[in-house]
C-alpha cells in the first residue's frame, strides 16, 4: 500500500481525517479541550448507553468466521504466538494486547475496539499521514508489545484485522461511539506527583501487578494475568500508554480490576498522580524518529522534544497541562 501525504496547516493547526473516501477537517485543540470538561467524558454517557460488543454467538460460521475467531484469539493470547516462547514468532515482550485492550477489546473504555472499523483508515498525526487498521496493528507491536511488527499480508494480521470489522460491524462509518477507546480525563490544576502516586500504587496495585512493577503470570508461565507495568516485558517508551493522559484515562475506569463499567476505582487525581509513578520507572526505550513530523500536532503530555513551545520537558510528561492548552488556543485566536 502506498501511503499518502496530506499537508497540516501548522497555523490553522487542523486534524486531517480520511473517513469513507472524504477528507474531513476538525479543529486540532479538540482533544486537548476534552480535558477541560468539569463533568469527565466518561460520566456523560451511563453504561447503558455505551457501546456493547456484539455476541461472539453472532460469529458467522465457514472460513470468515473461523477468521474472525482467531483474530480474538491472536489478540486475548498475543505472547502464545509471538513472545519469548511464541509458536509463530518469539520477538514481542510476552503481553498479550488484551492487557491493554481488555477483554480483548470489547470492554466499554478499556481501550475497546468499537470504534476502529468505523473510523480507519484515518489521518494520524504521530504517523503524519493516513494510518491503516494494519498499520496501528503494527504500532501496537513495536510500541506496547515492544517487538517486532508482523507481515501485514501475514494470516495473523489478516485475522486480527476481520475481528476488528466484526466487533465495529454495527457502527456507522465515520462515527465513533460513546464508550469506546479511552475517556478524556479533566486536567489537573497542578502536575502529577510520582511521589503520591508511589503510595496509590502500594496500596491498591502492588497486589496485583507485583512490588517491583513486574506482573503475576499463570501458573504455566507462558501468559500475564496481570501485565508488567515497567521494567523490561512492559511496554516502551514510544507507546501510547507513555502518555500520561492515555494512561490515567486507563487506569481511572478500569482499575483496580473489575468487571463493569461505572464501579467506583480511583479518583482521577489518584489516577493522573499513579500513572506519573508507573511512567517514572525503567522501562525499554525506544524512540521513533518519525513520529510527529509536524511538531504543532503533539499532543500536550507527549514527553519528548522538540515541541512548538517553550514548555519544558519535565512539564510536557507530567503537568500542569492546562497552561500548554491555553497557550495553544491563545495562538489559535491570534493567527
Amino acid at each position: 500500500m502506498k501511503k499518502g501525504k496530506i499537508a497540516v496547516s501548522a497555523t490553522i493547526v487542523l486534524l486531517a481525517a480520511l473517513v469513507g473516501g472524504e477528507l474531513v477537517l476538525r479543529p486540532r485543540l479538540r482533544r486537548d479541550e476534552a480535558h477541560y470538561r468539569k463533568v469527565p467524558m466518561n460520566v456523560a454517557a451511563s453504561a447503558g448507553s455505551l457501546w456493547q460488543a456484539p455476541d461472539t454467538s453472532t460469529m458467522p460460521v465457514g472460513r470468515s468466521g473461523d477468521l474472525i475467531r482467531y483474530g480474538q484469539e491472536l489478540i486475548a493470547r498475543t505472547a502464545f504466538y509471538f513472545g519469548p516462547a511464541g509458536s509463530i514468532s518469539r520477538k514481542q515482550n510476552g503481553m498479550n494486547c488484551q492487557n491493554c485492550h481488555l477483554k480483548a477489546g470489547r470492554q466499554p473504555w478499556g481501550n475497546n475496539f468499537g470504534g476502529v472499523a468505523s473510523t480507519y483508515p484515518k489521518f494520524k498525526e504521530r504517523r503524519g499521514t493516513v494510518e491503516s487498521i494494519s498499520q496501528r496493528i503494527s504500532d501496537c507491536f513495536e510500541r506496547s508489545l515492544n517487538g517486532e511488527a508482523p507481515d501485514s499480508e501475514s494470516s495473523e494480521v489478516r485475522a486480527m484485522i476481520a475481528y476488528l470489522q466484526w466487533l465495529g460491524a454495527g457502527v456507522p462509518k465515520g462515527k465513533k461511539p460513546a464508550g469506546s477507546g479511552i475517556a478524556a480525563l479533566p486536567y489537573l490544576d497542578s502536575a502529577a506527583d510520582p511521589a503520591r502516586g508511589k503510595l496509590v500504587y502500594a496500596l491498591k496495585c502492588q497486589g496485583c501487578h507485583g512490588l517491583e512493577g513486574q506482573g503475576l503470570k499463570d501458573k504455566d508461565g507462558a501468559n500475564y494475568i496481570y501485565p508488567p507495568l515497567w521494567g523490561v516485558h512492559s511496554y516502551n517508551t514510544g507507546a501510547s500508554f507513555f502518555r500520561l493522559s492515555r494512561l490515567a484515562g486507563f487506569i481511572r475506569d478500569n482499575m483496580p480490576l473489575r468487571g463493569d463499567y461505572g464501579k467506583e476505582g480511583l479518583s482521577d487525581k489518584e489516577a493522573w498522580d499513579l500513572s506519573a509513578f508507573i511512567n517514572s520507572q525503567p522501562r525499554p526505550e525506544r524512540r521513533f524518529e518519525r513520529d510527529w513530523p509536524d511538531v504543532s500536532l503533539k499532543p500536550v503530555d507527549d514527553p519528548f522534544g522538540p515541541f512548538a513551545d517553550s514548555y519544558s520537558i519535565r512539564q510536557h510528561k507530567f503537568g500542569p497541562f492546562l497552561p500548554i492548552v491555553r497557550g495553544r488556543s491563545d495562538r489559535s485566536r491570534h493567527q
